[in-house]
């Protein structure tokens, strides 16, 4: 076995999407090659209604997947297509563009008026660049969640893990797309296939995530011994963490304990040609898309 390498590890960045949605950005519209074949992740975390109710409005998508994965509230979408439906707490809907589709994503507070989800773009590889789109909506009692006996859950969302698969299939890029919680003090190591790129994000808690650069993680060999450690040797809410090559991951959990997604796939190792939520192989491929956008043709009739 082989630890992977921490290669970077970096807060999500505020910014603001859609008709005025307040939100963290962890990676996106920067170098594709990164975590190629993932382009962008968002996190949507409000607590007052004002800074996420105007919501994304219609827009196009050609040429990439997104997976949206709502954890408080909800998130009302519609499209050209003549789609339609709520994603609830726990919920998760992989939509693959292809061709070209015009949707919205309208969030909703709960009850406390709170709002909380992510949203992960997948690149499509050229020959899929034009599929037809589709969906999969699926409901948070369909996510197989496994319990080990030191209390480490993990939600599979997609791609196998611990012996269960996720509901959610036929994805381009055969991502692994997992939600864990491991209790305060816990240490545990997680496999990953060795060709797949890979990055966690913590979004609850603290931890330290060991290094294959340093001699025999000293943080974790500390954390295990019970010693008291600078919180800012953790990493905690809104932090990604980028991974280098291997084919584990072991992670301490802080006092508090901690929850990240952990996110892999393989990469495409394509030419990337990208304007806003349309991405293509060549610049001549987005020419088209524009020009299509503007005839009113960027939506393609079923067959």
């Amino acid at each position: 076995m082989s630890l992977r390498p921490t290669l970077e590890t970096r807060k999500a960045i505020p910014t603001m999407e859609g008709a005025g949605v307040k939100l963290h950005r962890a990676f996106g519209f920067q170098d594709p090659t990164e975590l190629d074949p993932f382009l962008l992740f968002d996190d949507f975390r409000n607590d007052r209604p004002e800074d996420f109710i105007k919501g994304f409005p219609w827009h196009p998508h050609r040429g990439i997947e997104t997976i949206t994965y709502v954890l408080s509230g909800s998130v009302d979408h519609g499209d050209s297509l003549g789609n339609s439906g709520t994603l609830g707490a726990g919920d998760v809907q992989w939509m693959t563009a292809g061709s070209g589709i015009m949707h919205q994503e309208m969030p909703h507070g709960n009850a406390s008026g709170q709002m909380h989800g992510f949203q992960l773009w997948g690149n499509l590889p050229s020959a899929q660049k034009m599929t037809a789109p589709r969906y999969q909506d699926v409901s948070a009692a369909e996510i197989p969640e496994v319990i080990d006996d030191d209390g480490t859950r993990v939600r599979v969302i997609v791609g196998e893990f611990w012996g269960r698969s996720g509901p959610v299939d036929g994805i381009a890029a055969d991502p692994q797309y997992l939600d864990v919680s491991v209790p305060a003090g816990v240490r545990r190591t997680f496999r990953i296939d060795t060709y797949r790129r890979a990055f966690a994000y913590v979004f609850e808690g603290a931890a330290a995530f060991a290094d294959a650069s340093a001699p025999t993680g000293v943080l974790l060999e500390k954390e295990v011994a019970g010693q008291e450690v600078n919180i800012r040797d953790l990493s905690g809410d809104r932090t990604l963490v980028r991974f280098g090559a291997g084919d584990e991951i072991t992670v301490q959990a802080g006092p508090e304990g901690v929850r990240f997604l952990l996110i892999s796939g393989a990469p495409i190792d394509e030419p990337v040609a990208w304007h806003g939520p349309i991405v293509m192989n060549t610049q001549a491929e987005l020419r088209q898309a524009m020009q299509d956008l503007r005839n009113g043709m960027f939506v393609q009739p079923a067959h």
